[in-house]
């Protein structure tokens, strides 16, 4: 049963926003570009110590909150986990809840979704919210009443496909990815009509027979190839694109896909752990860079694009930005594709030497040692396929030129094994062992890097991996929350402490912050992850008990 609960008349109140001072954070990202920077003042690192909680919301459900909440007009939209449970419309204020809607999601729909039961938050547009649900369906609803307006099934969820981010807003457009590259679905992106729901087109990530560049995988084997665009998308609507990353090729193991070797040949098994950028008018792939051919280390190229506009050469050039979880640090061309630089951001990178700037190819290393191949292992493969990062949203801030980097210290075991396609079950087809720290012994950290220069500026080790996304102000700072539930202020220059506060849960999701009627406030979700420290044997367990579950929003603001 589909649940709506109203406590105020929302709609007087998103009509009363326009009279007050209101700065918004209106998308997951902050911004088209996933910048997730902002230039609300009232927070600086001489005053940023004397924040404490103004109020808080249980959100209804615990494990694996990742959701990060946007404001529109004075009213603040946030999520949580499982499906999502709740979709909460609350005063941005005083954390009132307007309404709330819970949507019924199917019995054991949790086995589809392979690392996690989260929800990342929801979109807005022309008076309705969207988002997307572990069945695999997109549900808008009344932005002022909570009233579902459509709900649309974009792929059968049990297949191994559910959708835990939320959707990318163009034009009249509701664009879509899902998951499932450790199932072996077959990826799509799909836009669907803002106003009805109806599907306006459905691009695949992985061609099958006459579709130009099938022959990049082998045989068949494209049909359960992964390269699922499961995180969020980007959007410059002066060039016209959409950017997406996408997931590893299914299965790991690569001798179904190729030539399971370093000599890859043919088989990049397009384009899956890559970036497409597509028209979104038409849906068609105007240009693709591929992170990782013939991906065999799961490292996922889904990792969210920062668009900026950067100096490279003397010239200012329209850039987006990655941290793939393959170690390397690209910077790349948004209007062509072109790769313009691209480096190890972590330390011990060792399955591939370096990239080369002509053929965009990574220069792996020699004799396939840190290539696993069936039956074959490979051993310290550093990084760790959970990457130098993970989803946990970087920020960029145009001040400093800085990037903000929450980065993973792992490295893992693998060898490629026989495994029989199954739908609806995990589709790996290897052996592993991802409980190795990496060099220096450090969990991982915060990395401030210069993407002009490519380098280094400041790094806070942390003992455990998996913490939290960031958020940087013009005012220079930098805000993350760690898998204990320790949630920081940092100077953006120097990575010096300022503030923190412990919420009681750890956190990977990444923080927001607002200003309404003159008064900035700062927003975060706390609930530890859950399913991903399961893979890690010991160190998962130190994972899990660094902090126990939870689910709740925190706003903070000054005294």
């Amino acid at each position: 049963m589909k649940l709506l609960i109203k406590s105020v008349a929302l709609a007087a109140a998103l009509g009363a926003a326009s009279l007050a001072s209101a700065q918004s954070w209106p998308i997951y990202g902050g911004d088209a570009g996933n910048q997730r920077y902002s230039q609300a003042g009232q927070i600086t690192p001489a005053n940023v110590n004397k924040l404490n909680v103004k109020w808080a919301l249980q959100l209804g459900s615990n494990r694996s909150q990742e959701s990060t909440p946007i404001l529109v007009g004075d009213t603040l939209y946030v999520t949580s986990s499982f499906g999502p449970k709740n979709v909460f419309a609350v005063n941005a204020k005083t954390g009132e809840v307007r309404w709330k809607y819970s949507p019924e999601m199917p019995k054991g729909v949790d086995q589809y979704a392979c690392c996690d039961v989260n929800s990342r938050g929801v979109s807005y547009n022309d008076g309705k919210i969207f988002f997307g649900r572990l069945d695999a369906q997109v549900t808008a609803l009344d932005a002022k009443t909570g009233k579902e307006l459509w709900t649309t099934k974009v792929v059968d969820y049990t297949q191994g496909s559910v959708i835990t981010s939320p959707p990318t807003l163009v034009k009249n457009m509701v664009i879509t990815g899902f998951g499932g590259g450790e199932y072996g679905v077959r990826g799509a992106i799909i836009a669907l009509d803002q106003a009805t729901g109806k599907e306006i087109w459905r691009t695949h990530t992985v061609p099958v027979g006459n579709e130009k560049n099938a022959d990049t995988w082998k045989g068949d084997s494209g049909k359960t190839g992964g390269g699922a665009a499961w995180f969020i998308g980007s959007y410059d609507p002066k060039l016209n694109l959409v950017y997406y990353g996408t997931s590893n090729p299914a299965p790991w193991s690569a001798i179904v896909r190729g030539n399971d070797s370093s000599d890859v040949g043919k088989f990049t098994n397009l384009y899956t752990a890559s970036v497409v950028a597509l028209n979104p008018d038409t849906g068609n792939i105007v240009w693709h860079y591929q992170f990782t051919p013939h991906d065999a280390w799961d490292y996922d190229g889904v990792n969210e694009l920062v668009l900026a506009d950067l100096p490279i050469d003397g010239k200012t050039v329209p850039v987006l930005m990655q941290a793939n979880r393959n170690g390397f640090f690209y910077v790349i061309d948004r209007a062509n594709g072109k790769l313009l630089s691209a480096k190890q951001f972590i330390d011990g990178v060792n399955w591939a030497t370096g990239i080369d700037l002509k053929t965009g190819a990574p220069i792996e290393a020699a004799n396939n040692e840190k290539r696993p191949r069936l039956k074959k292992w490979a051993k310290d493969i550093c990084p760790n396929l959970i990457g130098g990062k993970n989803w946990m949203p970087m920020s960029y801030n145009p001040k400093t030129g800085l990037v903000y980097i929450p980065t993973i210290n792992l490295c893992m075991d693998l060898e490629g094994i026989q495994e029989e396609y199954k739908r609806g079950q995990f589709y790996l087809g290897v052996n592993f062992d991802l409980s190795k720290v990496g060099p220096g012994g450090h969990g991982g950290g915060l990395k401030a890097w210069d993407p002009v220069k490519q380098k280094q500026v400041w790094f806070n080790k942390d003992e455990l991996p998996f913490n939290g996304g960031t958020m940087t102000t013009s005012t220079g700072l930098v805000f993350a929350g760690d898998i204990k539930g320790v949630f920081r202020a940092m100077d953006a220059k120097t990575g010096k402490e300022l503030w923190k506060f412990n919420t009681g849960s750890g956190i990977t999701a990444a923080p927001m912050t607002y200003t309404l009627d003159g008064k900035q406030y700062l927003a975060v979700v706390s609930g530890r992850t859950q399913s991903i420290p399961a893979f890690f044997g010991t160190l998962g367990e130190r994972m899990v008990a660094a902090s126990p579950e939870g689910g709740t929003l925190f706003v903070f603001a000054l005294d």
